[in-house]
């Protein structure tokens, strides 16, 4: 039997736990501490009814998200956040006894996908937190059919160069097929890799992005995937009807058009970034160099324990070992209040963890 998803734990949760009145900060889901897109809001509060349902082909949707990319309608599909897509493309591709190639640690749903299908994870360590793409290339085997590439990576905040990547795509046998989940494309360095590109080049990649991060919609669950037109074509015949809900559409289309909104969250995140990475180094914690809204940091305790540490103290993050990721905490860039009360937080129990 699969081990179920481990969720995060809610500000609601702490709440009932410890007692409500006071400020709880949650810093474990990597949300966007700026809040959700205005424009997206305003296009919520301009539904008048919700009695017909959506034309289920979402052509207008599906030509805006394409035309962004020099892509068709046919190379799109859309889904009710990047997770159902992570486990459509399970459900088109694998069969019991077929093999799919991860990262460990990755987004962990990818093994749920895969292990529910009846196929056998094949899962490659990280080197020094980042994907090893070389090694992922070593673990294929001609059982080989899916392989899941997370970059950023979920939990490590880390990317690739373009230059392994561009090897990796040359390696890769044409006939697997590659998702690249980069749900936290948008806030990555210009350099980093952008695989959406590599959709038209190389037949069954499947590119995965979300309005879930950094337009602040984690709640609405809209979610977008980019591939080839027989991939497309695969992943559509197996697709529920009505998946994406007029919400949804309606928020995720008016966010996909608010550049400010995007550009104060990015550089929020930088500033976040430029705050909490110096400092943590200061404190003698060790975090993996991040391209994404959230970072990975070492702590000299069991990640158990300073979870639950920093919950008594008003702070949600992410245990590490809920995430395969043992001795490290999974935190999201807040904003200055919370960067700092994290800080303050994290001074008070080191002695204690180091005793």
């Amino acid at each position: 039997m699969f081990e179920a998803y481990q969720r995060g734990t809610s500000i609601e949760e702490v709440r009932r736990r410890f007692g409500g009145g006071r400020t709880i900060i949650k810093l474990a889901s990597n949300e966007n501490p700026l809040g959700t897109s205005p424009k997206a809001l305003d296009a919520l509060r301009a539904i008048e009814s919700l009695n017909v349902y959506v034309d289920d082909a979402y052509l207008d949707v599906k030509e805006r998200l394409g035309s962004r990319h020099a892509l068709g309608v046919e190379n799109v599909v859309l889904g009710h956040g990047s997770n159902e897509i992570v486990k459509l493309v399970g459900e088109t591709f694998l069969t019991p006894g077929d093999e799919a190639v991860t990262a460990l640690p990755t987004f962990t749903l990818y093994r749920l996908a895969i292990v529910i299908r009846g196929a056998v994870p094949v899962e490659v360590p990280l080197r020094e937190g980042v994907t090893d793409l070389s090694a992922i290339l070593a673990a294929i085997t001609p059982r080989t059919r899916v392989v899941y590439v997370c970059d950023p990576n979920n939990p490590t905040g880390t990317g690739v160069d373009r230059a392994a990547w561009d090897a990796f795509l040359k390696a890769l046998p044409s006939e697997i097929v590659l998702v690249v989940d980069q749900a936290y494309r948008e806030y990555a360095p210009a350099e980093a890799v952008d695989a959406i590109a590599d959709v038209r080049t190389r037949p069954r990649t499947v590119v995965l992005r979300t309005t879930s991060k950094i337009y602040g919609l984690a709640a609405l669950r809209f979610g977008y995937g980019f591939a080839d037109d027989d991939t497309i074509g695969r992943l559509e015949r197996v697709r529920l009807p009505f998946n994406v809900a007029a919400p949804a559409l309606a928020g995720a289309s008016a966010a996909l058009d608010d550049d400010e909104f995007v550009r104060r969250s990015i550089a929020g995140n930088e500033a976040g970034k430029a705050l909490m990475l110096p400092a943590l180094d200061a404190l003698g914690l060790h975090v993996y160099p991040t391209r994404a809204n959230f970072y990975a940091v070492a702590v000299p305790t069991s990640a158990s324990r300073a979870y639950e540490d920093l919950l008594r103290m008003g702070i949600i993050v992410r245990s590490g070992d809920a995430l395969r990721m043992p001795g490290r905490l999974r935190i999201t860039i807040g904003t200055e209040e919370q960067n700092r009360a994290l800080l303050a937080a994290l001074e008070e129990l080191l002695p204690q963890w180091r005793s």
